[in-house]
């Protein structure tokens, strides 16, 4: 099966990243385990998805994408699709 957030080549660690990551799990609503969301093509182009889903599974959320946006659920709930 292909992976379907592999299209861009992977992106090499940079304080921008870092900077990136740090500011996306340190908004109010992600450290209340709330939601946040953020363009998927900004997930791809400053973090690929390769470390992003490792920061997702070194937190315990989960995510999902729909469209041009990824929805960040930042607490270890389980997600049920309605």
């Amino acid at each position: 099966m292909d992976d379907l957030f592999t299209c861009a080549p992977p992106v090499a660690p940079s304080i921008a990243t870092d900077r990136w990551i740090e500011h996306l799990f340190s908004a109010r609503a992600a450290i209340n385990g709330h939601v946040v969301r953020r363009k998927a093509c900004d997930v791809e182009r400053i973090v690929g998805w390769p470390r992003f889903r490792a920061e997702l599974r070194r937190r315990g959320y989960s995510a999902v994408r729909n469209g041009t946006q990824v929805v960040i659920f930042c607490n270890a709930q389980p997600v049920h699709p309605i």
